[in-house]
């Protein structure tokens, strides 16, 4: 089934390009789901929920099965369901090195696009089917996130229907409030239709260093010195193999390359990348050249390393020669065919959480997730937090370094459960003011909620936004555990 539905994306997103048929259908669909007088009768959408008094909230249509986070929100059954089907690149205007795509837009589909050309973004998360949409409403970071920021931080404009079906466009310079406000909010002050997002040069190759380290010292010391090093290291990356080992990766794009050294890591027979990774704790230090987008998609087809729960023998040579191009399977399909036993079962002994911490505290947070979890790999990708405005920004009046700390699969720990443990977590890394993505599993009460993010400009775009309160819940009421579940 996964392999049908990516062959049918991928046909129909050829004859989009080639008929360049996107960017004048856009406007069309726009109107799908403002409230104007003259449009077609879905159109009226936003304007009958006005009509019948307000009585739900409102959110998309996109059921909760079909996006990438393995949690599915029950919420959407409560409210009213409000159809935006924006799934297209609309175009790249390579004068000011921006692109202009729609919600649904996914990372697989604007990579296959820009890199051809010889562009891409500077923040590109991993998983080909992330979409646009859920990284600037929830959060989007990258291993070249200590350089750009997150991936909200190279967006230049936003394009969003309001409560009242009016359509504003906001950037820095236009509605700043509403730009600044937008990201982090879960769509609850208004329905994202388009984005323009900065685009920087490609080049045909990733040159990748690899650096093992055997020691908790070594391995807070190399990656922070690396990572504020700057642009002298484009992307940055480790994985955490144990207490005390891990693999610091160091990563430039180049266009020339040593021909032996060239590792197409993306083909389906190709060991997972962080079994490959692993291997350099026994091998030492390497250098290897990896095709660019085979880099930005590196952890897809083993969902970072979630498939090796899903398919045990998935990284068996004969089972990658024979079968590895049908995976991934589709995380949505896993979703829309799970059982209530498997779903509890994920629930009770699997952990999918990204914590964001302050630089300064890793070695400190290292421990608390060996204490609580004792779970490897962890994922750790540096990213520097801008003094700007918003629900997350640095405690000071000055630019910061965090690191995301990535903890997915089955926790080792004999005293896991996962309440408890989510809880000491997310206490402290509000402790050392950090933040937890919201895609997953929270806990939290609502004032230890509004304790971790900054709700101040937020909560006034709310109040000003016409029929915003009444036409959307806060974020905090889409993301606690109670509604998710």
């Amino acid at each position: 089934m996964s392999v049908l539905y990516d062959l049918v994306m991928y046909v129909r997103n050829w004859i989009i390009f080639k008929l360049n048929s996107a960017p004048r259908k856009h406007d069309s669909k726009v109107k799908h789901v403002q409230n104007q007088k003259v449009i077609t009768e879905i159109q009226l959408q936003v304007k009958q929920w006005k009509q019948n008094g307000c009585k739900s909230k409102m959110c998309t249509a996109r059921p909760g099965w079909a996006t990438v986070s393995f949690r599915q929100p029950l919420y959407k059954k409560q409210m009213q369901n409000i159809e935006v089907n924006l799934i297209d690149i609309l175009d790249i205007n390579e004068a000011k090195q921006t692109i202009r795509v729609e919600p649904l837009a996914t990372m697989g589909q604007i990579t296959a696009f820009l890199n051809p050309l010889g562009w891409t973004l500077p923040v590109l998360p991993e998983l080909d089917d992330l979409t646009v949409g859920g990284l600037i409403m929830g959060v989007g970071i990258e291993t070249s996130s200590h350089n750009f920021g997150l991936f909200q931080h190279c967006c230049v404009a936003y394009e969003v229907v309001l409560a009242d079906g009016s359509v504003v466009t906001c950037s820095k310079d236009e509605n700043s409030d509403l730009f600044y406000a937008l990201p982090w909010s879960y769509g609850t002050l208004g329905f994202l239709v388009s984005a323009t997002i900065q685009i920087i040069p490609a080049k045909k190759y990733l040159k990748m260093e690899y650096i093992p380290v055997h020691s908790k010292k070594d391995m807070v010391k190399v990656f922070a010195d690396e990572t504020n090093k700057g642009e002298e290291n484009m992307f940055v990356e480790g994985l955490v193999y144990s207490e005390n080992s891990a693999v610091i990766m160091l990563g430039n794009m180049t266009d020339t390359a040593d021909p032996e050294k060239i590792n197409p890591i993306g083909y389906f027979w190709k060991p997972w990348f962080f079994k490959h990774v692993e291997e350099f704790l026994e091998s030492g230090s390497a250098v290897e050249y990896i095709p660019l987008r085979h880099y930005y998609h590196r952890h897809s087809r083993s969902i970072f390393w979630e498939i090796q729960d899903i398919i045990p023998f998935g990284n068996h040579p004969v089972f990658r020669y024979l079968c590895g191009w049908t995976v991934p399977p589709k995380i949505s399909l896993l979703k829309l065919t799970q059982g209530e036993a498997t779903k509890q079962l994920y629930e009770k002994y699997q952990i999918i959480q990204d914590m964001l911490v302050p630089m300064k505290d890793l070695g400190d947070a290292l421990k608390v997730f060996h204490d609580e979890i004792e779970m490897y790999p962890l994922w750790l990708c540096p990213f520097k937090l801008f003094n700007l405005p918003g629900m997350i920004h640095p405690q000071d009046a000055s630019d910061e370094m965090y690191v995301d700390i990535g903890a997915y699969g089955a926790p080792k720990t004999k005293q896991y459960e996962a309440k408890r443990t989510t809880r000491k977590l997310e206490a402290y890394v509000s402790r050392v003011n950090g933040f937890q993505m919201l895609y997953a599993d929270t806990y939290m009460t609502r004032e230890e909620f509004y304790d971790m993010f900054d709700h101040t400009l937020y909560n006034k775009m709310r109040d000003e936004l016409p029929f915003c309160k009444q036409a959307f819940p806060e974020v905090y009421d889409k993301i606690n555990k109670k509604v998710r579940s």
